[in-house]
């Protein structure tokens, strides 16, 4: 039997999530910037250290990921996902371009070797699915015109990440370029796989786990779904990825009654994992990295205020919800912090961590903000000026009135 001290930790867990919670739908707000905050007090190097329950809170912020994805990919079907994939193509590269660039610069600008500078690039490019997920739900803008073009975006990064880390990780360790194409084909080849069930076979999938009884098809869906999770990521592919697919290859009815089953299961975790990514931040590492850190994030705030514009633009989408893309957009968060660990493990420079750290913890928290107020802000300062009021001075100006 476990201590009685981790179940005391992980009940005051949850029960400050729902007082933080509450407090942020009192402001109006998402959660996530609270709950980060939450768990950057107590954890290693806060107030108060909350040791005992780490295992369960690591495993408890994966699933959190896993489901975002999953209920995410749920909305969609395997057809509007391919061609959102094919229209979207030229907007993953232009986020590429815009998001990586800044940091690589950077990495550069701060002295770190070649290989460093290219996994500070990553950690800038990539935004958090898992952040951006909760964020859109939260403000209810899942069923948006701009939805799928941000969800675009997004998927490719993820499945660009399925070519990325496989690569970084070749040049952490010194592989040679055999290695790492291998590497490659296999994380490749599974995404193909798993989107030619999605688009052939979604039917089969769905009446395999259509359930009447709720306990059944929540069973079947979550053990599905982390079953693939857990195979793409053994084979060098996100789990979030795996996750997200196994969402679209559910559709219709299932998908719905799926929804409504795992919704709260879902916030639960999110929720975790949040905290989780507070926690495992030391409060005393980020001090000395946080102004390089905070021009980061403010220059790719930017950038992925563009990416976002850019691509709804492209997709014919009015202004509001370009703003709206652009901003929705900022978040990073689970693969950056990948990213950055591969790299700190292998023995790159030692402030690229706690850098990373910072970036991120600015921006998972400044994302939700971004997503909100991106709109009104930009349609406030770059919006059509109203017209400046007459005055009449003379009887000639008189004579001019209706």
């Amino acid at each position: 039997m476990h201590s009685a001290s981790l179940f005391i930790q992980i009940g005051a867990i949850i029960l400050g999530l729902s007082v933080l919670g509450r407090l942020a739908a009192r402001m109006g707000m998402s959660p996530i910037p609270l709950y980060l905050l939450g768990g950057l007090a107590f954890g290693h190097g806060g107030v108060l250290s909350l040791s005992e329950s780490d295992d369960f809170i690591s495993v408890g912020a994966d699933i959190g990921v896993i489901l975002l994805l999953l209920l995410l990919g749920l909305e969609y079907n395997a057809k509007e996902l391919v061609g959102n994939l094919r229209a979207g193509t030229p907007a993953g590269l232009v986020d590429f371009l815009l998001n990586a660039t800044p940091g690589f610069v950077a990495g550069l600008l701060l002295g770190f070797e070649p290989v460093g500078c290219i996994a500070l690039a990553g950690v800038t490019w990539i935004s958090s699915s898992g952040v951006i997920a909760k964020v859109l739900r939260d403000l209810g803008r899942l069923g948006n015109r701009e939805t799928p073009t941000i969800l675009s975006v997004l998927v490719l990064e993820d499945l660009a990440m399925a070519l990325y880390l496989p690569i970084l990780t070749a040049l952490l360790a010194g592989v040679g370029l055999l290695g790492g194409s291998i590497t490659v084909l296999i994380a490749v080849g599974t995404i193909a796989v798993v989107l030619f069930v999605a688009l052939r076979h979604g039917q089969v999938v769905s009446k395999a786990l259509s359930s009447e009884e709720p306990e059944f098809l929540l069973l079947g869906v979550l053990g599905l779904t982390v079953l693939v999770a857990g195979l793409a990521d053994k084979l060098q592919v996100s789990a979030a990825v795996g996750a997200f697919l196994v969402g679209i290859a559910i559709s219709d009815e299932v998908a719905e009654h799926a929804q409504e089953v795992l919704a709260p299961l879902r916030d639960l975790f999110a929720a975790v994992f949040f905290v989780f990514f507070g926690l495992s931040t030391d409060p005393a590492d980020l001090p000395p990295v946080l102004l390089p850190a905070l021009a980061l994030a403010v220059a790719t705030t930017l950038t992925k205020i563009a990416t976002g514009y850019w691509a709804a633009r492209r997709a014919g989408i009015a202004k509001p919800g370009r703003y709206r893309a652009g901003g929705a957009l900022v978040a990073r968060g689970e693969f950056s912090i990948v990213i950055a660990g591969l790299a700190v493990a292998a023995g790159t420079d030692t402030r690229l961590g706690p850098l990373a750290t910072a970036y991120v913890l600015i921006l998972v928290i400044a994302g939700p903000l971004t997503a909100r107020f991106a709109e009104p802000v930009m349609r406030r300062l770059f919006g059509p000026k109203p017209a400046p009021r007459r005055t009449y001075t003379d009887e000639h100006d008189l004579d001019l009135l209706p």
